[in-house]
């Protein structure tokens, strides 16, 4: 094994990406299926490591694997446009603030259930009640 290629474990822990990740991204082409040693070891480059640390970032970021798939793409032809990977970006921006609106409608609505609970016998208490009839509720957003 060369300096330069890492074993599946050194590569997991070089990326924190746990093993059965990599495996994955490489049953589904986001990473090149490794090389293998004699012994049927997969081997990984530092240019591997680079690409792992993206998807991790990527994913940490909430960005979808199709999405990860087309960023990486892009960054095979480096002197082109980035207005696809600014447009992948807004697209998921707006999403994750949609979903934030619909986690403040949520903290909401659980705010006023926990509230409105008396802390007395089940049969009187609102959080089953509300959660038994969700047109008890005051936001459909969550």
């Amino acid at each position: 094994m060369q300096e330069s290629e890492y074993s599946i474990g050194e590569a997991s822990r070089a990326s924190g990406v746990k093993v059965a990740t990599i495996r994955f991204y490489e049953q589904i082409g986001l990473l090149a299926v490794a090389a293998r040693t004699e012994g049927n070891r997969r081997l990984y480059e530092a240019a591997d490591l680079k690409r792992l640390a993206f998807i991790r970032h990527a994913r940490e970021l909430g960005f979808s694997v199709d999405d990860i798939r087309e960023l990486l793409a892009m960054t095979e032809q480096a002197n082109s446009s980035c207005h696809e990977a600014d447009s992948i970006a807004q697209r998921h921006l707006k999403e994750v603030d949609r979903r934030l609106e619909q986690l403040a409608a949520l903290k909401l609505e659980l705010e006023r259930m926990v509230t409105e609970c008396g802390h007395g016998r089940i049969c009187d208490c609102r959080v089953i009640q509300i959660l038994g009839d969700h047109a008890e509720c005051r936001n459909d957003a969550h």
